[in-house]
């Protein structure tokens, strides 16, 4: 998730400008076509790579460290606020860019991001394309009979724009693969299959007890922010980043949320039911593309686990991915106890857990 309190007024004037003419941006993506057509034909999107599960997972860490490989192209926060016309804004911006400088990310979690961070951008382009899906309190799910020649075009267009500008020259073969980060995706696993099907989806998971007291801690968090800082509020609401605040409106997996209306984001049953209907969704999903890693074995074996993690998504060079074992440290721990969930769903929790740590590599 993205962190706003590094810009001036100048630069909130233009990301609200940028984000208040999305549909211009549309118009100037059509133009980049045209502009960089010889640079961008010579590139195919090949085996694309999506991170996705729950927030709070450690998405962000495994996709900083895939990124570090030289094997993965994403997005960064170079490409904000034209993100729907990055090769555009990429030229227009070189002239006043700031030098890189990192800072500890707003959920103060210790994870320091910086200007060529990679992101999870892509959402922009779900908002545009797929306004009804996000509804006032929730958000639907994505099938693979959701198809849109239009959406598909562009995202397909997008993925090889941002290969383009993640390559250093127009000879480097080493950035081929696109990768995302993008925690709604585990929404639309089967639209993106059935879009890319020699695509992955890695899933990390963590101890449910923890997840989930993690979740309604960053909840809180964000609630407090977003409370004072209107701006705050306003760009994670433009990139479309409604995991937790204010903004808090929870992907809908088999209707759970409609049936638990009763239920308030600062209520860990809440989030105890999030993560139960999630997870138990994603284990229902019959999809060889799926790759799940238990991220509490990654801390505990980081070269072993990394290791099968490079066998598993067929990296060029896997000792990339292994040397970087030292990042990994072991996510803050809670009482089961503190959930304060009922016995029957905890017990649910802890079996849908149990099938998740068999199904992980």
């Amino acid at each position: 998730m993205t962190d706003s309190r590094s810009y001036n007024a100048f630069e909130r004037g233009l990301h609200r400008l940028a984000f208040a003419v999305t549909r211009a941006q549309l118009g100037l993506a059509d133009v980049e076509d045209g502009i960089f057509a010889q640079r961008l034909e010579r590139i195919e999107i090949r085996r694309p790579l999506f991170i996705t599960s729950l927030p709070r997972a450690g998405t962000t860490l495994l996709l900083e460290m895939l990124c570090a490989t030289g094997e993965f192209a994403s997005h960064t926060y170079r490409d904000m606020p034209f993100v729907l016309c990055p090769m555009i804004w990429d030229r227009l911006s070189r002239g006043f860019r700031k030098a890189e400088m990192r800072r500890q990310r707003a959920h103060a979690d210790g994870m320091e991001i910086g200007f060529d961070s990679p992101e999870a951008l892509e959402e922009v382009i779900w908002k545009r394309f797929w306004p009804e899906k996000y509804g006032d309190t929730s958000i639907a799910l994505w099938s693979a009979a959701d198809r849109d020649v239009d959406f598909e075009d562009f995202l397909q267009k997008h993925m090889t724009k941002i290969v383009a500008l993640r390559s250093v020259a127009d000879t480097d073969k080493s950035r081929r693969r696109y990768v995302s980060k993008n925690n709604a995706n585990i929404a639309r696993i089967e639209l993106i299959g059935a879009l890319f099907p020699d695509a992955g989806f890695l899933i990390p998971f963590r101890n449910p007890a923890d997840h989930i007291s993690s979740l309604l801690r960053q909840h809180q968090r964000f609630s407090d922010l977003h409370a004072g800082d209107a701006f705050a509020r306003d760009y994670m609401r433009w990139l479309g980043h409604f995991e937790f605040g204010h903004l808090t409106r929870p992907l809908d997996f088999d209707r759970w949320f409609t049936g638990a209306r009763q239920l308030e984001a600062g209520d860990p049953g809440f989030w105890a039911g999030y993560w139960l209907a999630a997870y138990s969704h994603l284990l229902g999903l019959a999809a060889d593309q799926v790759v799940l890693i238990d991220y509490d074995r990654l801390c505990r074996e980081p070269e072993e686990t990394l290791a099968r993690l490079a066998l598993k998504l067929g990296l060029d060079d896997p000792n990339r991915l292994i040397a970087q074992a030292g990042r990994l440290r072991s996510p803050t721990g809670y009482e089961a106890t503190d959930l304060g969930v009922p016995t029957g769903i905890l017990e649910a929790i802890n079996e849908t857990h149990k099938q998740l740590v068999e199904s992980a590599i």
